[in-house]
């Protein structure tokens, strides 16, 4: 079984509950939650005039290849309510994406691994770090710890709920 890291995000309605509807989705189409990272509260990013983002980033254990772990999530996030527009970084109920997969490294049209912006959102690296700090980005070659000591973000990220969900 392949192991990836999933970040979760949220800033709209009762943020909580779409992380755990989330969770149990992941779960009934047989992605295995290992770790959670606790629940983190920030600033949107990209476009600011909207509510606060809770952010977290699981470990799971699946079968699924990496495309087919993209379409799952992007099914969960649709049957969830989130609806994609062209304009990025509007609100959403949930937002599934794929940080890592193993080692692995995916450049193409539809999917990008490890994920492009990862490395520059403390949002993303401070959750990351709680589940594997050293875990080594396939591609800069740094640990999840490294990345967060040259994060060049500047926002703050507060942690709000120490513990999302038990492992499987």
């Amino acid at each position: 079984m392949a192991q990836a890291f999933i970040s979760l995000g949220s800033n709209v309605g009762n943020k909580i509950m779409h992380f755990k509807m989330a969770l149990e989705r992941m779960r009934a189409k047989h992605i295995q939650i290992k770790n959670c990272s606790p629940i983190y509260q920030t600033a949107a990013w990209g476009n600011t005039n909207q509510d606060d983002f809770l952010n977290a980033v699981v470990q799971v254990s699946t079968k699924l290849t990496p495309h087919d772990l993209l379409t799952t999530l992007i099914d969960i996030e649709a049957g969830m309510g989130r609806q994609r527009g062209a304009e990025p970084w509007q609100p959403r109920t949930i937002d599934l994406d794929i940080l890592y997969y193993d080692d692995t490294v995916i450049n193409d049209e539809i999917l990008q691994i490890p994920h492009p912006y990862l490395h520059q959102r403390k949002f993303t690296l401070i959750p990351l770090n709680d589940v594997d700090a050293d875990f080594i980005h396939p591609v800069l070659k740094q640990t999840n710890k490294e990345l967060l000591l040259h994060c060049p973000d500047k926002s703050e990220v507060h942690a709000i709920k120490s513990v999302l969900v038990t492992n499987d």
